[in-house]
């Protein structure tokens, strides 16, 4: 019998079930077995340990999946079965993948999704302070004051959070480009209702290193050994980070919708 034990939860991440954060969540709510008993919060798990989520069998994965999709406006980013127009059923991807972050449903642009847990936690984590850009159409003409006052510390008072100052680049009379380190709830919308703007269309463009190029909508490709390499030493210092990570770059494929 094996002694080598992984904490559940881990487990569960690099299975590509879920993040770490949300196999707690599924722990506590008692949708996982280990050997036809009831998971406990912060159990460690050996390899020749039966584990099963929603009644499925969990097998933990060798190759490492990191895709890039040009996520088209109207899909929305959940897995849940009843939302018609989930990202995961829209993909159709041959493994079990789930997105690394979110954009919201009237949002369009670059998502990544994969099969493994722990670099999601890495990459989307906010104290991490990773860069996200974005093109941003809004109503109305923009202005110096309000080019100022986005790339200050916005009060956002319905969520109670204050974003963090951020890089605002004006690319025409009504479009502006804006990086972010943090990801709060249609963050970008409340920022410009705060100053009296309404966001037309919003498209995001780079995840840290990884461009959405001319990746075209409902359109996905693996990310290069390249985009990875550097991915990998931007995420260097980042919590979290699993030392000895075995690394698979898989040929780039795509789909069209």
């Amino acid at each position: 019998m094996s002694e080598i034990t992984i904490r559940l939860n881990k487990f569960l991440a690099e299975a590509g079930v879920c993040s770490r954060r949300e196999a707690d969540r599924f722990i506590e709510q008692g949708m996982v077995e280990v050997d036809g008993k009831k998971a406990e919060l912060g159990m460690h798990v050996r390899e020749d340990q039966r584990v099963v989520f929603q009644g499925k069998e969990v097998k933990r994965k060798e190759n490492r999946i990191l895709i890039a999709f040009h996520k088209p406006k109207g899909i929305v980013c959940t897995a849940e079965k009843r939302e018609k127009n989930n990202i995961i059923d829209y993909i159709n991807y041959p493994e079990r993948i789930y997105y690394a972050g979110r954009l919201d449903k009237d949002s369009e642009g670059l998502i990544l999704l994969t099969n493994y847990g722990e670099i999601v936690n890495k990459m989307m984590r906010g104290a991490n302070a990773h860069e996200k850009e974005y093109v941003v159409k809004v109503n109305k003409k923009i202005t110096d004051k309000f080019l100022k006052g986005m790339a200050s510390s916005v009060p956002l008072d319905e969520i109670n959070a204050v974003t963090r100052p951020c890089k605002v680049k004006k690319v025409d009379d009504y479009t502006f480009k804006i990086i972010l380190t943090q990801g709060l709830n249609r963050q970008i919308r409340r920022m410009c209702e705060y100053f009296g703007y309404r966001v037309v269309a919003l498209k995001r463009i780079r995840i840290m290193n990884i461009k959405l190029g001319d990746l075209k909508r409902g359109e996905y490709r693996d990310i290069t050994s390249e985009e990875f390499a550097e991915l990998e030493r931007l995420l260097a210092g980042s919590e979290g980070k699993t030392k000895g990570e075995k690394n698979v770059i898989r040929k780039n494929k795509r789909v069209n919708r």
